[in-house]
């Protein structure tokens, strides 16, 4: 190959590197603002926010309980096709004082769907929400994370705010034991904690590991007197 086409080739190449990482940054990465604001931290503050995806499942009433124990708040993301297979488990997270907040139908990813397919599927979280519990959630987050083409005009549509983490647990990959001490030991005041009380739609008891860590992240907070509140509460905000 002339030197000619093997800079352009290496330039091309670079440029699609380039490319590639930039929408990396966009899309995935939660304190990113590109498509859209996001919610991701609160400064100047004395407490976190714990939130929890894709329940309701047969390991919520084990989170519920750990909160409850400690007195603490918290924001659930709830999957609208969960909460409509387990409807009385998605009540009693509202019931014992916690925050509801939409987290779509059928937890798709986001950047293999058309802008119409994820209109579609965040209303029909909204409508499956509100016939659960009276009342469509004002709080959002997307599925796996990922901000996409489409997402950000359907939520202001529907005036919907979207919240992303400044803290991961891992609890989809680590045991409890390491989930614990993470979440303890690197939360930070105005932190906003990724959790899940469920598997994406799968139906059964996956988050146990969750729950058992739970307990001790709590205690960890009450030690650095921090209070778990919801994402509302954090932020100041009406919903």
């Amino acid at each position: 190959m002339p030197l000619g086409n093997i800079s352009i080739a290496w330039g091309a190449a670079g440029a699609a590197a380039a490319l590639s990482a930039s929408m990396y940054y966009a899309a995935g990465v939660p304190s990113s603002q590109v498509f859209g604001p996001s919610l991701v931290k609160q400064s100047n503050a004395r407490a976190v926010a714990l939130t929890f995806d894709d329940g309701p499942s047969e390991s919520t009433p084990a989170v519920l309980d750990a909160l409850a124990e400690a007195q603490a708040r918290a924001t659930f993301f709830q999957v609208g096709s969960n909460a409509r297979r387990l409807p009385e488990i998605a009540r009693r997270v509202a019931l014992e004082g916690h925050e509801i907040a939409g987290h779509t139908e059928t937890h798709p990813r986001f950047y293999l769907c058309t802008p119409a397919m994820i209109a579609r599927d965040i209303e029909r979280g909204q409508r499956s929400l509100e016939s659960v519990h009276g009342v469509a959630p004002r709080l959002f987050r997307p599925p796996y994370g990922a901000r996409w083409f489409g997402m950000y005009p359907i939520v202001e549509r529907l005036g919907l705010r979207v919240v992303m983490w400044s803290l991961s647990s891992r609890d989809w990959e680590r045991p409890a034991e390491w989930i614990a001490q993470h979440v303890g030991t690197h939360t930070r005041p105005g932190d906003v904690v990724l959790m899940h009380d469920g598997d994406t739609t799968h139906p059964g008891d996956r988050r146990q590991g969750t729950a058992r860590a739970l307990r001790a992240i709590l205690a960890a907070y009450r030690a650095q007197g921090l209070r778990a509140v919801t994402v509302s509460d954090l932020f100041g905000l009406t919903t």
